[in-house]
């Protein structure tokens, strides 16, 4: 993938939208693209938070460990962003992020992912929006778990 790909790819993600295009360039040249094989992890619950990723091509499964074992709360795909929860808490990572099939991401180091919000207010905005998108659908997630079943 080129680095104008790389730009365009970058465009898709709703934060980095409004974002002008030689700062996406300059993100995507100083970003390294990292490439995953099936089952292999971008990184595990409890690991430092020091990167975030944006998935160019490929899917991942976001998964929680508890005492039962590991459980699936969600699947991402293309232009999705993930870890940037751990970048903005400054806590080490709440899940565990594994590809489920052969995926390739950009990794945006912290220092690079918080000059942008810095930066950029509007990517800011963007980055509230979604972990309250994701916050909403995990409450819903939650109280249809909770809810009595028939007998």
């Amino acid at each position: 993938m080129t680095l104008d790909n790389e730009v365009q790819s970058l465009r898709q993600v709703p934060m980095f939208r409004d974002i002008e295009p030689s700062r996406l360039k300059l993100l995507a040249f100083t970003s390294e693209r990292i490439h995953f094989s099936v089952g292999q992890r971008f990184f595990a619950q409890g690991d430092a938070s020091d990167a975030a990723y944006v998935i160019l091509d490929g899917r991942a499964e976001v998964v929680l460990a508890n005492p039962g074992g590991e459980v699936k709360v969600a699947e991402l795909g293309r232009n999705a962003i993930v870890g940037e929860m751990g970048i903005l808490s400054d806590t080490p990572r709440s899940a565990t992020v594994v590809a489920s099939e052969p995926s390739s991401a950009l990794r945006i180091d912290k220092r690079v992912f918080l000059e942008l919000l810095t930066q950029f207010p509007q990517m800011s905005i963007a980055v509230m929006r979604e972990l309250a998108s994701r916050l909403e659908r995990t409450n819903a997630q939650l109280v249809a778990r909770a809810a009595p079943r028939p007998a």
